[in-house]
């Protein structure tokens, strides 16, 4: 079992943390790894080198940035089976989905190498008589980034470390104690690339000791993905010491399925939307509201489907739906199936008891249907994070928008119809900050931001996209005025000099 180090000023680092988060591997059931729980003065001494590499970073022309993370883009793909194989053992996610996580760093890691374009400002000769003005994108300093355990890689290697960068901060990037393997190597990568030290720095530390990411002066910005609850504390905290946040936080979301969808790919999509990363996104699909003249048939080819999905280990690429992270977590999913059926939900697929032949200890669960959900009911309410699919059945669109709307999240929503006056009226009235017509995920590409809305979002500046980079960067305007042989000599001066 190894103890985890982090990582700063380009070293891999011993900690003096007394206390360790376990690192399983969660298809076996087998501690792994620890990361260590870092004290105070050590994460401020990470912030401390931050800062002074931010004074000759934020110094190098944007162009140059970026070709270190041309670099790195190409050592993601050079490495792209190992980091693969990484995420898989300490998440759980089958090969194709953490392949994907890895392929969202490196798409990331391409915004980012765009910043030239995107940084560029704007100008206007003669906006006032004799008076030039221009704007820039300037850095601000030392962000921190905290990462969430279910993309070990896409969310703090994708969306957090390369827009920072690139846009001339420096980074302290807290990862999730339960999953750090996948990011500290991608770290290494950075380093190979020729990231200056400093720039990017990885440490894993718990809830008291992240304060110190929140109010500590030196850190200009805080970018949070995590649950509701402790999103809501990090912008409150860090907003009131005078930073800017962005914070992502839970989901439920639903999709609307009409009766002239086209049943057998809908059902499909929805499969493939509710349990791939074994329901542990905050883009996963987990309520279904169906219109009742087609609900028995949708939910019979739901299930025909969910019951094909071979569960197994993360890394065997004939396993369609993996592990949980974590044995408290799979319990957790458990107590919510079952506090679903107290409520009176009707139980269609269960999936608490399934065992893989070889991996008994490993933390499984099956694809899992709970029909008949009433709004009153809080599992369809409020987010599971597990392999768990509500359904829940309405007469008309009607019905059916308002029931979505009710719902205090609103991260993504779907519809799937093959009516174009009901989409484009749900796509105008949805609450769904991501919207999908026939896109069971509808989680859109990084050019366009990653755009949650209520309880799913705290902030104004999202994640990606043009969003992304405002995030990172201040504007800066600049205006110019040169004398002529005439005002040289004049003591006449505008009260509002330069706008009039």
């Amino acid at each position: 079992m190894e103890i985890l180090k982090y990582f700063t000023n380009n070293e891999f680092c011993e900690s003096a943390a007394t206390e360790f988060y376990e690192v399983y591997n969660p298809s076996t059931g087998e501690l792994i790894a620890k990361s260590p729980k870092m004290p105070l003065e050590e994460v401020q001494a990470v912030i401390n080198n931050a800062a002074e590499a931010y004074k000759t970073w934020s110094r190098v022309p944007v162009i140059k940035r970026v070709q270190i993370l041309y670099k790195v883009r190409e050592k993601l793909v050079e490495h792209m089976d190992e980091l693969t194989y990484l995420c898989a053992k300490e998440h759980g996610k089958v090969w194709a989905e953490a392949q994907g996580d890895i392929l969202k760093a490196k798409e990331g890691t391409e915004l980012a190498c765009n910043l030239p374009t995107l940084m560029q400002g704007d100008s206007l000769m003669d906006a006032s008589t004799g008076y030039d003005t221009v704007t820039y994108r300037e850095s601000l300093g030392v962000f921190a980034g905290m990462a969430p355990f279910n993309f070990p890689a896409m969310i703090p290697m994708g969306w957090m470390a390369p827009m920072c960068i690139a846009c001339g901060n420096t980074i302290v990037l807290k990862l999730a104690g339960a999953t750090p393997l996948t990011s500290l190597r991608i770290a290494e990568l950075y380093r190979e690339a020729g990231l200056p030290d400093g720039v990017l720095n990885v440490i894993t530390c718990d809830r008291t000791v992240n304060k110190e990411l929140l109010t500590n002066p030196t850190i200009k910005g805080v970018s949070f993905v995590g649950s509701t609850s402790v999103g809501k504390y990090v912008y409150k905290t860090a907003a009131e010491a005078g930073k800017r946040v962005q914070a992502l936080c839970e989901a439920k979301n639903h999709a609307l399925v009409l009766e002239d969808a086209a049943i057998d790919r809908t059902a499909a999509g929805i499969v493939n939307a509710a349990y791939g990363c074994a329901g542990e996104r905050c883009m996963a699909l987990p309520v279904v509201v169906a219109q009742e003249s087609i609900a028995d048939e949708l939910v019979a080819k739901i299930k025909e489907i969910a019951s094909k999905l071979v569960v197994g280990p993360a890394y065997e690429k004939t396993s369609k739906l993996g592990p949980v992270y974590s044995a408290k977590h799979k319990q957790s999913v458990i107590d919510w199936i079952n506090k679903g059926l107290e409520e009176g939900a009707e139980l269609v697929l269960d999936g608490r008891n399934v065992t893989v032949p070889g991996y008994e200890n490993g933390f499984y669960l099956g694809p899992t249907i709970l029909d008949k959900v009433t709004p009153e009911m809080t599992v369809g309410t409020f987010e599971i994070f597990g392999p768990v699919l509500c359904i829940k059945r309405v007469k008309t669109f009607e019905e059916g928008l308002a029931l979505m709307n009710a719902n205090p999240f609103a991260n993504g929503s779907v519809i799937y119809t093959q009516n174009g006056y009901y989409a484009r009226e749900f796509t105008r009235n949805t609450d769904g900050g991501m919207t999908g017509v026939n896109v069971g995920i509808p989680v859109p590409v990084g050019v366009f931001p990653f755009c949650g809305h209520k309880n799913s979002f705290f902030s104004d500046l999202h994640t990606l996209g043009k969003d992304g980079f405002r995030f990172f960067t201040e504007t800066k305007s600049v205006t110019t005025h040169w004398f002529d042989e005439h005002e040289m000599k004049s003591t006449k001066v505008s009260t509002w000099d330069g706008t009039i």
